[in-house]
């Protein structure tokens, strides 16, 4: 032992957060909600913007052929043309309605089979391995023996989208129940709750997220049921449109209607999220910053 002390000096102490730092006002806050939804809108757009500035420049230049690809300025005159003519008033209800019409009986319909097949285990097995087959089954495929069934007219375009509409939403159902923890169920049990209580208390909570993201892929596949059965000899709707231009080789009225399908799927998509957001508000999930 040498006798010599070592002393250790204590760490400086951290700064203590000052008002400014742990106050944020107000207007500071709306202030930065607002550039963020202004950036996340921007970076949004900013890659359609370009691709359509880079189509309408190839067209312009003469690389693209008008009966291949013709350029968004064309296809704007093309709205314009099918506007001033009527076509477009009279089509998009029509077309709306069907897929409305489908997404409404089958969704329903998967609705009562999702919720009949989680709560009783008599019905899945009555009738879950017969929807699972019938699931494999492209929808498309399905045209033919609709149009025997059920003839050429609106009954065969709206069941077919019923028969596409109806397996989203029994998955997500079905699944939604049977994937609630058991142990909630025991502390309703607990709680001496009836079985009507607890499927109001909990199982109905519980198993609405899934729900209505069934009703949501269920309205994409609404859509996609409706382009196949505008083609069944249809004589209204998009799909007439679509038809009548492929016949007088219009590319133009063609990717026209094409896109009018597509912006349908992005506001039918807008719209199932916006329910999401009213009918969950308590959900608080990743927003993925």
């Amino acid at each position: 032992m040498t006798g010599v002390e070592t002393r250790v000096e204590p760490a400086p102490a951290a700064p203590l957060p000052t008002v400014e730092r742990v106050y944020q006002h107000p207007e500071d806050t709306a202030r930065r909600g607002r550039v963020a939804r202004f950036r996340a809108l921007s970076v949004r757009f900013v890659i359609p913007i370009v691709l359509v500035a880079v189509w309408q420049a190839v067209s312009g230049w003469g690389w693209l052929s008008p009966t291949v690809l013709p350029g968004p300025l064309t296809i704007v005159e093309s709205y314009r043309e099918l506007w001033a003519a009527g076509d477009l008033q009279a089509a998009l209800p029509i077309s709306l309605q069907r897929a409305g019409s489908g997404l409404l009986i089958g969704g329903t319909a998967g609705l009562v089979l999702g919720v009949a097949a989680g709560l009783w285990s008599v019905a899945e097995r009555v009738y879950d391995a017969p929807l699972q087959m019938l699931r494999t089954i492209p929808f498309i495929a399905m045209v033919p023996l609709f149009v025997v069934w059920f003839g050429i007219g609106e009954t065969s375009k709206v069941a077919l989208i019923v028969g596409a509409s109806i397996f989203p939403v029994y998955l997500n159902t079905y699944h939604g129940i049977r994937g609630i923890d058991r142990r909630l169920l025991e502390v309703g049990d607990t709680f001496e709750l009836s079985r009507a209580e607890a499927i109001r208390l909990i199982v109905v909570p519980l198993s609405m997220p899934a729900i209505l993201v069934g009703w949501r892929y269920a309205a994409g596949t609404a859509l996609l049921a409706l382009v196949a059965a505008e083609q069944i000899n249809t004589t209204s709707g998009i799909g007439y449109i679509l038809n009548t231009a492929n016949q007088f080789q219009r590319t133009d009225i063609i990717i026209a209607g094409i896109l009018i399908y597509a912006a349908l799927g992005i506001v039918v998509d807008m719209i199932m999220r916006l329910i999401e957001r009213l009918v969950l508000p308590w959900r608080a999930t990743h927003d993925g910053r």
